[in-house]
């Protein structure tokens, strides 16, 4: 997709070229966009290479956004000097800044102009940014997790950033209700297998660094193997939903999909074959040359993943 073809739902007739400047600063958002994305997580740029081109385009403009609100509450405003009432009040600002973006096309913030671009695009509301900004927000409060809260947490997390991707991946590939049905929950259930294994896995940093522990009744500096299969069955159950629904997505999407599924599936084993004493001073992770064997067998097709 040519970065100057980008256009917003509305104040464009269809299949009209944008203006240069529109064009021009759609191409400079996107290219933030991406550059944010290309600072942070290699596999999640290892994935996304698998994409369609236009496809890959949107879901960094998702992941950029996400991104951004992350680095609110995890460190970097911190490390600047913002305090917590700081920090609530900027993460405030970036959720105004998103809607109002999402509402008229444009804004002076390069990533959420790229994001609200994707958004109006593909059919982003705030159904699904809404939860996503609170459980950012939950991120700031001290009070400890309940069951009820981290799942809630989750949802808003990590479920919604799977539905926005999956908004990407349809748009121009029409699925009856049952499938759309079937299809978001297999989004949730991958976003909430992606959001628990990490959890699991940055147990020290989130603990430690962060002061938050996401499996509440769990003493994390007790952690014991039976425990921590507890966890991981819960885990690849959700892994397990999503794998289900791999092959109603388009061919455009299903490779990066099924890459990232497998990529989890990997890091879920290996944080099985961990003890869990271990996982306080460990963050377990798959080598470069695995991830690398992952993508491709994923790009090659069910086949070569079997051999």
């Amino acid at each position: 997709m040519s970065h100057d073809t980008i256009e917003p739902r509305t104040g464009a007739t269809a299949g009209a070229a944008l203006p240069t400047t529109l064009g021009t600063y759609n191409a400079a958002a996107l290219a933030s966009a991406t550059t944010v994305i290309g600072h942070y997580s290699t596999s999640f740029g290892l994935a996304a290479r698998l994409l369609s081109p236009g496809v890959r385009d949107e879901v960094r403009t998702i992941y950029a956004l996400v991104r951004i609100a992350d680095e609110i509450v995890d460190g970097a405003a911190s490390e600047a000097g913002i305090d917590i009432t700081g920090q609530r009040e900027v993460l405030d600002d970036l959720e105004k800044e998103t809607e109002r973006a999402m509402g008229r096309g444009f804004s002076t913030n390069l990533v959420v102009h790229a994001f609200a671009t994707t958004a109006r695009r593909v059919g982003i509301e705030p159904d699904l940014t809404r939860p996503f900004f609170a459980a950012m927000r939950r991120d700031l409060d001290p009070a400890p997790f309940t069951t009820a809260s981290v799942a809630e947490y989750i949802y808003g997390s990590a479920e919604v950033v799977g539905l926005m991707c999956l908004r990407a991946f349809l748009r121009d590939s029409p699925r009856t209700p049952d499938q759309l049905a079937a299809l978001d929950h297999g989004a949730r259930s991958l976003g909430a297998a992606f959001q628990k294994v990490n959890f699991l896995r940055d147990l020290a940093a989130d603990r430690d660094a962060l002061g938050r522990n996401y499996f509440p009744g769990i003493d994390l500096t007790r952690l014991t193997d039976g425990q921590k299969n507890v966890l991981l069955d819960d885990m690849d159950a959700d892994l397990a939903a999503a794998e289900r629904v791999l092959p109603l997505l388009p061919p455009g999407s299903r490779r990066a999909v099924t890459a990232a599924h497998r990529l989890f599936a990997r890091l879920s084993l290996k944080l099985r074959q961990t003890p869990a004493n271990d996982l306080m001073s460990t963050r377990i992770r798959v080598p470069d040359p695995e991830k690398l064997m992952i993508a491709l067998s994923s790009s090659l097709g069910p086949q070569a993943w079997r051999r």
